[in-house]
């Protein structure tokens, strides 16, 4: 049986629709996972019966996440928020985190990951982070490669991709500042970004700054991701029946 993947959602600008991109869920199918999307329910807190039903979950992007969750004020430059999904996410994490549920977190994602594990975030690189390079493309198709990111050795992202250098696609003006508990960088781009983060517990938790959902019909390379959180959902799920 297919392991089942819950997927976070966004919500529109009316809050009428809490929806995905279809980039998300293919990837996700293809990779031999069974995505489900988990809706932003309102005033709710407790995802427990949501973490329960999936065997893995991913975060995805969207909205900057609000400063105050990791303890700043906003700087001007700073985009749109939705403290609503940043609590449903806060939620969802903790819940999964706690049952050692396999994570796997995308742009947004990443950061979530590491204000959840009491990180902090450049609000805006290009006026935070002195002589940072191009991470947001405009007229862009999505899955194009934009900038080279570098991979460490002896890290779960270099066993996924078997190199130390490769070049992806980029939307993003928020990153990765201080490092969140049992986080360590993996990857970064030639400007010193944080590109890559992973556990350093025995856990499947991973996330990548760039867009590789985008990446995966054109550049199959990046369903590699995909495979590699599947199987960890896949053996979290074997181990959940064996218990």
């Amino acid at each position: 049986m297919k392991p089942i993947i819950g997927v976070t959602t966004f919500l529109s600008e009316s809050s009428k629709y809490s929806s995905v991109s279809k980039n998300y869920t293919d990837s996700i199918y293809a990779a031999g996972g069974l995505p489900v999307n988990i809706p932003i329910v309102a005033n709710e807190t407790n995802y427990e019966d949501y973490i329960d039903m999936v065997d893995g979950i991913l975060f995805t992007g969207g909205n900057d996440i609000a400063p105050y969750f990791y303890g700043e004020n906003p700087v001007k430059e700073l985009h749109s928020m939705s403290s609503i999904r940043d609590e449903y996410e806060l939620s969802l994490f903790k819940n999964a985190y706690e049952k050692n549920v396999p994570i796997f977190g995308i742009c947004r994602g990443i950061q979530l990951i590491n204000v959840a594990l009491e990180g902090s975030l450049y609000q805006d690189i290009y006026s935070q982070v002195p002589g940072t390079l191009g991470h947001y493309p405009e007229h862009t198709a999505s899955d194009e490669f934009y900038h080279s990111v570098q991979i460490k050795k002896d890290t779960q992202l270099y066993e996924i991709f078997g190199t130390e250098r490769i070049f992806t696609n980029s939307f993003h003006h928020q990153s990765v500042k201080a490092l969140g508990k049992n986080l360590v960088a993996t990857a970064y781009s030639e400007d010193g970004i944080v590109e890559a983060v992973e556990s350093t517990e025995d856990r499947f938790l991973l996330g990548v700054q760039w867009h590789p959902e985008c990446m995966t019909k054109r550049h199959p390379m990046f369903l590699k991701l995909f495979h590699q959180f599947v199987q960890a959902s896949l053996a979290y799920k074997q181990r959940e029946v064996s218990v």
